[in-house]
């Protein structure tokens, strides 16, 4: 089956979700093609970003104190699920529409998945900018994808105008928050549902098929 994923490189839910919709994978031993979208949890960011916990407050209003807490919860759930996130004072929210544009060019390559992954890795685990194009070419690299064309990729913004179309598809069907998984065309699910909803959907979906 196929699994759409609305989702952006800045939100550690998304990463979490697909984490926890890998670990339902291996449990009903269903097999998967992961298809990534863009969404922009922050369209208007400027280039220079801005201080994760400033930004926290200023979107959330949430207090520094609160904001540690949901930090040391997102580390401590991504250690159950295999991931490392790092979080401190300098952490940064980064524009992520150059992500996109690379994700977009690298499904046509067949890498975007890895790709995808890569970008979580680079911004939670490494506190990479992942807004600058020259981390976004080497992470390109680093999966398989030729860096100079990922460059020449960025540089001249020849998928910007296909990944503001595919954002728009999304939001134009009522995505507002990520991340937002579409089983099977057919059934979707939004924020981090936990494996056991995963596997509970993963099976209504292949008993279906199986019955059609």
């Amino acid at each position: 089956m196929q699994v759409d994923i609305v989702s952006d490189v800045m939100c550690p839910w998304c990463i979490v979700g697909y984490k926890q919709l890998e670990q339902a994978l291996e449990m009903t031993g269903a097999c998967a093609f992961i298809r990534w979208h863009p969404f922009e949890l922050n369209p208007a960011m400027p280039a220079e970003g801005q201080n994760l916990t400033e930004h926290i407050a200023e979107k959330y209003g949430a207090s520094a104190a609160q904001s540690a807490e949901n930090r040391r919860r997102l580390v401590d759930l991504g250690h159950d699920l295999g991931f490392t996130f790092n979080f401190d004072a300098d952490s940064r929210i980064v524009n992520t529409f150059a992500a996109h544009q690379l994700l977009d060019w690298a499904q046509e390559a067949h890498l975007q998945h890895p790709l995808k992954l890569a970008l979580f890795d680079a911004h939670f685990t490494l506190g990479r900018d992942v807004s600058d194009h020259e981390v976004l070419a080497e992470v390109a690299g680093s999966v398989g994808l030729d860096r100079d064309a990922a460059r020449a990729v960025l540089e001249s913004g020849s998928h910007a105008a296909e990944t503001r179309k595919r954002q728009e598809f999304w939001t134009s069907r009522g995505i507002s928050g990520v991340p937002s998984m579409v089983f099977d065309e057919r059934y979707l699910l939004t924020g981090a549902q936990g494996a056991e909803t995963y596997a509970r959907m993963l099976t209504k979906v292949l008993s279906e098929k199986h019955a059609a």
